[in-house]
């Protein structure tokens, strides 16, 4: 019962690799407004730069939680 439930997940980690990847692929153009949101540290001096994406990764947190929510609810 472990095995099967290992393999589920290892699918699911998978299939969402790969519509990651099919998106990028394909809309790569039209996600530069990824990293360059209002919220996101950008710093840069002469010798220094200095990028923390605050707002990009709390909105991939929110994402992703919901993804895997949905994937809870639907799949297990």
């Amino acid at each position: 019962m472990l095995r099967t439930e290992a393999g589920k997940w290892i699918i699911i980690a998978g299939l969402l690799i790969v519509l990651i990847g099919v998106i990028i692929y394909f809309f790569h153009d039209k996600l530069g407004w990824i990293g360059r949101l209002p919220g996101d540290i950008r710093i840069e001096r002469e010798n220094v730069r200095f990028y923390f994406p605050f707002t990009t990764m709390l909105l991939l947190s929110v994402v992703v939680s919901l993804l895997i929510r949905l994937i809870k609810r639907f799949f297990l």
